[in-house]
């Protein structure tokens, strides 16, 4: 993403500044800043009739912006210097104060968190609308850039330790992680409209799909493709899909089995998925022997990984649950990345995915599952070879 452009008039703000200076300016007293935020928000937003709020302050915390306090400062660390070095004009409450980097903080995440309005939220910090929208987007520009560590493919030693994770739980061998996708639903200015982001259920959508591993961490997404497009187009769209072809990925080791029976890495996916060498899907059939029938059982079981993980995402981050009132497009990827970062950060740091925030039901409730029918010789090859070894 391209950084902001410097305005003409903050150059001649600039100018201004230095000519004073060169002639003695008198120094303005700074304004005090707002360090007690937190217990103004928790007693402000605690107290409502009905307020589900845990009593208990960490979880209370929790409840507001997902994260423990620990990985709240850590997010704070990764931000810090952007949002004090650059802020934006009045970042300040309505008691006159500038707001702490916490603060700065704790409004993008509560609006990335709760899904509300600008309005909503800044009513709950003290602040403007507009001030709602300049840290929210500031803080994601920064975090975007400031914390891509935590989103990127495992080197060789890791990812054997998320082949041995999923053997162990799901008695695959060989497996690196579960595929799926979902919509984010928006609302689009007449004059934007048209069929490529008008998806299969007459809503205007954007496409997420994303691979996880054992803990339902993001290792790969891909995002910014209009939702009319299918499941099986936006992977083949994907950096992802040209990679594995390419054998820059899923080209670890190979594993073999009894009898021989060689099995390269691959990931797992739905039905909506092409069989490939390197994407495993379940055998579709309602008269399956007992060899396919339980690798379907066992393929299942993994990839519910990446259902969960969607379902967490849009859970915990509400702003991709809830129709997006007219959203830049160019941004709207942004927004989406930063979501699966901070999911990221709260698995990395420890932090418990609560089971609470996960949605009730399905991650795109309202969508009828798609149905891929394009087969790879290969990579039948593979599914009849895990049926067979799973059986053993």
């Amino acid at each position: 993403m391209a950084p902001p452009k410097k305005s003409k008039k903050g150059k001649r703000e600039s100018k201004k500044l230095k000519k004073c200076g060169s002639i003695g300016a008198v120094p303005v007293e700074p304004k005090p800043v707002d360090t007690d935020w937190w217990d103004s928000f928790r007693q402000k937003n605690s107290s409502a009739p009905g307020s589900s709020v845990p009593n208990d302050e960490e979880e209370g915390f929790k409840y507001f912006f997902r994260v423990s306090k620990k990985t709240f400062d850590y997010i704070c660390s990764l931000v810090r210097e952007d949002l004090v070095s650059r802020p934006p004009s009045g970042l300040i409450n309505i008691e006159g104060r500038l707001l702490s980097v916490e603060k700065q903080v704790a409004i993008a995440m509560r609006r990335l968190a709760s899904g509300e309005s600008q309005v909503s939220v800044g009513a709950a910090f003290g602040v403007g609308q507009s001030t709602v929208s300049q840290v929210t987007w500031r803080f994601i520009e920064s975090l975007e850039e400031r914390a891509k560590h935590h989103l990127r493919w495992p080197d060789s030693s890791r990812m054997d330790e998320i082949k041995s994770k999923l053997e162990e739980g799901f008695g695959l061998p060989n497996c690196c992680g579960a595929i799926d996708s979902t919509h984010i639903i928006m609302t689009l200015p007449a004059v934007q409209t048209s069929d490529d982001w008008c998806d299969p259920e007459n809503n205007y959508s954007m496409l997420l799909q994303g691979v996880v591993d054992h803990e339902m961490r993001f290792l790969d997404i891909v995002t910014g493709w209009p939702g009319g497009m299918t499941v099986s187009r936006l992977l083949k769209c994907s950096g992802f899909y040209k990679l594995c072809n390419n054998g820059e990925r899923l080209n670890g080791g190979i594993r073999t089995l009894s009898e021989g029976v060689e099995i390269r890495e691959y990931i797992v996916g739905g039905i909506a998925y092409p069989l490939l060498p390197w994407l495993i899907t379940p055998h579709e059939s309602n008269d399956l022997s007992s060899p396919k029938s339980t690798f379907n059982s066992m393929h299942e079981g993994a990839r519910l990984l990446a259902v969960r993980a969607l379902s967490h995402l849009k859970g915990g981050w509400r702003i991709l649950n809830k129709v997006m009132w007219r959203p830049d497009k160019r941004k709207l990827p942004s927004i989406i990345l930063v979501c699966c970062l901070l999911h990221n950060i709260i698995i990395d740091n420890g932090d418990k995915l609560h089971p609470d925030v996960a949605l009730s039901g399905h991650h795109d409730s309202g969508y009828g599952e798609q149905v891929c029918k394009q087969v790879e010789l290969l990579g039948g090859a593979l599914r009849e070879n895990l049926a067979k070894a799973l059986t053993r």
